[in-house]
């Protein structure tokens, strides 16, 4: 472990936290300077994951006791390759969404940036985590921004879907409770490392009892990852919030993934005796399902909020899938996919509104064009011809960022998203793929609905396209801001880093998805490490020191 990563760990918790109490003190007024406090910390908060990436890809797993208490009793951080990896998406994201939202969605209501911060507060501690009980903090923590984010911008349709995102959202959280409960009683233990250690040594007549307090546990996150039938309330919410809370959401059903696949790999491991791969089977036909469900969405979807919100849930079907196959190799492949489909989704979410503005005449605010029905459609095709009519370089920069994010998420060549295809489809077809888990044919199912995602995900976008830039849109020259420009140029710029890079990430995703499978090392560096001894009291005068 390098020196560096005892200091950083606490950054990413430390720093949105004070953020959000320095912008609660900041009179509202001032937008300027609450947009240039939460930009700069987000950036900041990039700066610092990356630092942790790379302390982390050299120095191995990293620990940090709260309160210099050890496991399985204090409060621990960790940071290992996953968790860093899921810290630099959310960087990634918050910077892009935060730089978006200051065209103005953040004005449109006081406590936008504070609550920016304490939902990258949740999402950074529910990565960082060593133990349940903090996890369920985390959960509340970024539940609880996610419910004011949401309603932010008001509108009958963002707040009933958001009264339907809450109710859910509480559902889930009341399972995680019991589930914490349970999985106490039987274990005595709630830090994920002493979980795995203790798993195999369940007592026989107390192990359906850990089974059921998993399965409770697991249907919490199973509903935060959207898996179905538990996932009528994501195309309405994300559909209907506002963009740059759209777009930062996409990292929510992440949430549901990361945990599953800590949980299952760390608890239900090979060493967890008769209890090793406990409900595999359910994650992957779980999976497959959402991944239907979602492909049957994209080619149903018109709007493009509807396309992304799909989206999403094509993302997290196939990342469930892969997790129940068991296979290092698919869920190498998965590490590389969730972030270039992390990426995409965020994208087209933000260029949706943009894409929008090319068929409305006129500047129009963010607020304004957030509207159920498409303003396009109210406009006559014989009010201006559509040959001979100049492409301006707003229109053309325009279709070409959404080209490049219409290839990414349909993981067509040559950007990152094709060759997270190609990686999920080699592994799933492989000879390690689905070992002990489910019949053969379910990793065949996985590869056609792969590919009929792709191929409905093209469908969807190029009629999207021809719809916004040639049948209706293109004929106003679209109003955008440097920072709604900037923030999608940011996570191009990132899924072409991915892109370019992808050799040396794909061998980080190969490394990550190894340690998961074999969580030893996880497991010794959390228990095995040690309190720090405290300061020395000096002995009276007179006499001497024992």
């Amino acid at each position: 472990m390098t020196s560096l990563l005892p200091g950083l760990m606490i950054v990413p918790l430390v720093l949105p936290l004070m953020t959000a109490a320095l912008l609660l003190l900041v009179d509202g007024n001032r937008w300027r300077l609450r947009a240039l406090i939460n930009v700069t910390a987000s950036v900041a908060g990039l700066v610092v994951a990356l630092a942790l990436l790379w302390a982390v890809d050299r120095g191995g797993i990293g620990v940090y006791l709260a309160a210099n208490w050890q496991a399985p009793f204090g409060i621990v951080l960790v940071a290992d390759r996953l968790s860093v990896l899921m810290l630099v998406l959310v960087g990634v994201v918050g910077v892009a969404t935060a730089l978006y939202a200051e065209a103005g969605w953040a004005r449109s209501g006081v406590w936008f940036h504070a609550l920016f911060q304490v939902q990258l507060l949740g999402l950074n501690g529910v990565f960082l985590t060593g133990d349940l009980f903090n996890l369920f903090v985390f959960f509340e923590v970024l539940l609880a921004a996610s419910y004011g984010l949401q309603l932010h911008g008001s509108g009958w349709p963002r707040v009933r879907a958001g009264m339907h995102y809450i109710a859910v959202n509480l559902l889930a959280s009341s399972l995680f409770l019991v589930g914490l409960a349970v999985l106490y009683g039987v274990t005595g233990t709630l830090s994920m490392a002493d979980l795995a250690d203790k798993a195999a040594l369940v007592p026989a007549q107390d192990r359906g009892l850990l089974h059921v307090g998993a399965s409770i546990l697991a249907v919490a996150f199973l509903i935060k990852a959207a898996v179905w039938p538990l996932n009528a309330w994501l195309v309405p919410a994300y559909s209907t919030a506002s963009v740059p809370v759209a777009a930062l959401f996409v990292l929510m059903t992440k949430v549901g993934f990361y945990v599953l696949f800590r949980l299952w790999t760390l608890v239900f491991s090979d060493d967890a005796g008769v209890s090793a791969h406990f409900g595999g089977t359910v994650l992957l036909y779980g999976g497959l399902a959402t991944l239907a469900f979602g492909t049957v969405g994209l080619l149903a979807s018109i709007r493009l909020e509807r396309i992304a919100a799909y989206s999403v849930l094509v993302s997290s079907g196939t990342l469930l899938s892969a997790l129940g196959m068991g296979s290092p190799a698919l869920s190498a492949a998965a590490v590389f996919y969730v972030a270039s489909a992390t990426l995409a989704v965020a994208m087209l979410f933000l260029l949706a509104e943009l894409v929008k503005r090319t068929g409305l005449q006129g500047p129009t605010q963010p607020p304004a064009v957030d509207a159920t029905p498409d303003e396009e459609d109210n406009l006559d095709d014989a009010q201006l011809p559509m040959i001979g009519v100049a492409i301006p370089v707003s229109v053309a920069l325009l279709g070409l960022a959404f080209v490049a994010c219409a290839l990414l998420v349909a993981g067509l060549p040559p950007l990152s998203g094709f060759l997270a295809k190609v990686g999920l489809l080699s592994a799933a077809v492989g000879r390690d793929a689905g070992a002990g888990i489910g019949p053969g044919t379910a990793r065949w199912v996985l590869v056609a609905l792969l590919l009929l995602s792709s191929a409905f995900a093209t469908i969807s976008l190029t009629r999207a396209g021809i719809r916004h830039f040639w049948s209706k849109g293109g004929r106003f020259v679209p109003h955008l801001s440097a920072a709604e420009g900037g923030a999608v140029l940011f996570l191009i710029a990132a899924a072409g880093l991915l892109t370019v890079f992808a050799e040396p990430a794909m061998r980080y995703a190969t490394a990550t998805a190894a340690s998961l499978h074999a969580p030893r090392p996880y497991i010794d560096a959390v228990l095995g490490a040690r309190a720090r001894p405290g300061p020395t009291t000096a002995p009276p005068a007179g006499r001497a020191a024992p």
